[in-house]
């Protein structure tokens, strides 16, 4: 077993409580909108997409903020805060523009944070474990995900249905969390050395000297690089939301509590399988795990659009899992090969801004296929553009030396 940072272990502790707080709450803020608040459901889609779009745009602009002041933990530890109050002021609420202040609230602080807290676990790689280490976060973070909605059901059973206590509850991990963040996390100094780009595009990382503009680093970006963010976009405008293979689970006959043990069962196997994709792309390459990612995402969803019997339900999303942990902490990794830390959290926050957008493209689009054409065409879709994806990152100039 590899030695884990500090740092990264409390981020992983970090993630996992705030994930456990935070999918303790996803699948019942809708069921709260609709039957307690009396929101109708094209609120509930104007809330998601609000709150979406908040936290796109605050992953580039304060990954961006965090490299001109020269400051991680601030970001992080506010980001997080924000997110934990968030649960109190929806179970607090009494008409649904509060829950959208609320969103809203919980969204800026996933956008305040994301950039910022992804160069900390940067500042603690090494050329041989970026994979690993990134891969090690996210299999925390995914624990949490798979532990939350189970802690739902519990805790709906237990009182009788009381969805507002569930909110309550839910702000105890969440502020657990943001307390180890503000007092185990040690920022390092900025006055150390870090090392960045050659002049020459595509040349590997060496020499020490200090990135004076961030954002005048663009122009010297490796072409492979630029091309892996093209990639991810195209993959991204067919990545729609995980709402509708919930919905798929449904339309094929699942029960409501069981398609919810379908999804903890993706979110198990994708926090068993992501140290594992990381340490296997730190050997083999990030490129080739994340092509991988790509074919197995268009497998799941191409079976999603021919599949006619519930009982597939139980084979299909576990796969999914395993494509999350092939690309998700891999991507970072891929693109940490190609940036500073100084300025990873511009480069993080663009990446992730940019895929976010264009997921909630793919949402849209899939949504008018799902509902002018039928639901397997939604899901052909995005078996197309993953393939697609997986084609220009196989013989785009992404393998060539520029």
């Amino acid at each position: 077993m590899k030695k884990i940072p500090k740092n990264v272990l409390v981020l992983g502790l970090v993630s996992f409580f705030n994930d456990v707080a935070s999918e303790m709450i996803y699948p019942i803020v809708p069921i709260f909108l609709t039957t307690v608040l009396g929101a109708p459901v094209f609120i509930v889609g104007m809330i998601e997409g609000i709150a979406e779009a908040t936290a796109s745009l605050g992953k580039f602009i304060f990954g961006y903020l965090s490299d001109k002041i020269h400051k991680r933990k601030i970001f992080v530890v506010v980001g997080y805060a924000a997110s934990s109050i968030s649960k109190l002021l929806i179970g607090l609420a009494s008409v649904w523009p509060f829950v959208l202040f609320a969103r809203f609230i919980d969204r800026f602080g996933k956008g305040l944070r994301t950039g910022a807290r992804d160069s900390i676990l940067l500042q603690n790689t090494t050329s041989k474990d970026k994979g690993f280490i990134f891969g090690f976060h996210r299999a925390f973070d995914s624990a949490g995900a798979f532990l939350g909605p189970i802690l739902a059901l519990i805790l709906l059973t237990v009182f009788k249905e009381n969805i507002r206590t569930i909110f309550f509850i839910a702000f105890i991990p969440a502020v657990i969390g943001v307390l180890l963040l503000t007092i185990l996390i040690k920022e390092e100094n900025e006055k150390a050395k870090i090392p960045v780009l050659n002049q020459s595009p595509g040349a590997p990382l060496s020499g020490v000297r200090r990135v004076k503009n961030t954002v005048s680093s663009f122009r010297m970006m490796d072409d492979r690089l630029i091309i892996f963010f093209i990639i991810s976009i195209i993959f991204a405008l067919g990545n729609s939301s995980d709402a509708f293979l919930i919905l798929r689970a449904k339309n094929l006959g699942l029960t409501t509590t069981m398609t919810i043990f379908a999804y903890v069962l993706y979110n198990f196997f994708q926090s068993v399988f992501s140290m594992p994709a990381g340490s296997l792309a730190d050997k083999i390459g990030a490129r080739t795990v994340y092509a991988v990612g790509l074919l197995v995402f268009a497998l799941v969803y191409f079976s999603f659009g021919i599949i006619n019997h519930p009982l597939l339900i139980w084979i299909l999303f576990p796969i999914y899992g395993i494509y999350i942990a092939a690309t998700d902490g891999v991507s970072k990794a891929y693109i940490s090969e190609f940036i500073t830390e100084k300025e990873s959290g511009t480069y993080f926050g663009l990446y992730q801004t940019g895929t976010a957008i264009a997921s909630i493209i793919a949402s849209f689009v899939a949504g008018i296929l799902w509902t002018k054409v039928q639901p397997s065409a939604a899901f052909f879709y995005g078996a197309a553009m993953a393939m697609l994806a997986f084609l220009v990152l196989s013989y785009g100039k992404i393998f060539r030396k520029v």
